[in-house]
């Protein structure tokens, strides 16, 4: 089961600031919502669990581009490649890119 912010995230369909749209706490006792500032009606919690497939997805797709990130590697790495590929008439950068995106698929 996903973050209730993540839940929250689905339910409106787009990204949401944590700090002064919609304000969660949890006094040990579970999450819950504190405030809620924009203009879409407050979810109830159960309404909130009808989202958690969608939102389960949201936390699958930002591992894969965390991932997709860290195996990149460094600007300078990969412009690195790149003018190695150039002066070589390699193709590293490109098959790099290539075996980043192929190890962490979108979902």
């Amino acid at each position: 089961m996903a973050s209730m912010s993540y839940q929250i995230r689905a339910y409106v369909g787009r990204d949401i600031n944590f700090r002064s749209d919609v304000i969660l706490q949890d006094d040990g006792q579970g999450a819950y919502i504190k405030e809620w500032n924009i203009p879409e009606a407050q979810p109830t919690v159960e309404q909130l669990a009808g989202y958690d497939a969608q939102a389960d997805a949201i936390v699958a797709q930002e591992k894969v581009i965390a991932d997709r990130i860290a195996g990149y590697g460094g600007y300078g790495d990969q412009l690195d490649m790149m003018y190695w590929d150039e002066v070589n008439g390699t193709t590293t950068w490109k098959d790099h890119i290539a075996a980043v995106k192929a190890a962490n698929p979108k979902v």
